[in-house]
């Protein structure tokens, strides 16, 4: 009996994708560029999607979620900023993630967020992979919830 070899989940193929074969057709947020590298679309991949966003010196991205996506982000380099709203004392502030190369962010499924690049000459880059195989990208008017307010128990 003869085993198809992509049906076989032990001899199925690796992909490279090199820098030139990444895409800028993927979601986007004002402010910044999505690169992607893997996808559905690029590899097959089902439950994974990974690529790059270049946010440029001294720009704000437009406020945006990742749907039911779950996010990491590497810091590459430059030191971009992560914002995102928590609520102190019963009402919604700003908080702040200043981050630098080497450094990991965690971004939960709906969260609300933006990034910043405060600094005036070096370019932002990050890699990020999502639990899904898509980019999911929901562009929002402003940083704020749209779903039931949160209580602490």
């Amino acid at each position: 009996m003869s085993v198809e070899l992509s049906e076989d989940p032990f001899h199925r193929r690796l992909h490279h994708v090199a820098p030139a074969e990444m895409t800028g057709d993927t979601s986007q947020t004002g402010g910044m560029l999505r690169r992607a590298a893997i996808s559905g679309a690029s590899v097959g991949s089902r439950r994974l999607w990974m690529g790059q966003t270049h946010v440029a010196p001294a720009t704000v991205s437009a406020a945006h979620h990742h749907g039911d996506s779950e996010t990491a982000i590497y810091v590459v380099s430059g030191t971009p900023s992560f914002v995102f709203l928590d609520v102190e004392g019963g009402e919604p502030h700003e908080v702040r993630i200043d981050a630098a190369p080497g450094d990991y962010i965690f971004v939960p499924p709906f969260v609300p967020h933006r990034e910043e690049n405060p600094d005036p000459e070096v370019e932002a880059v990050v890699v990020i992979a999502r639990s899904t195989q898509e980019a999911i990208v929901v562009n929002l008017p402003e940083l704020k919830w749209t779903g039931p307010a949160r209580t602490s128990t």
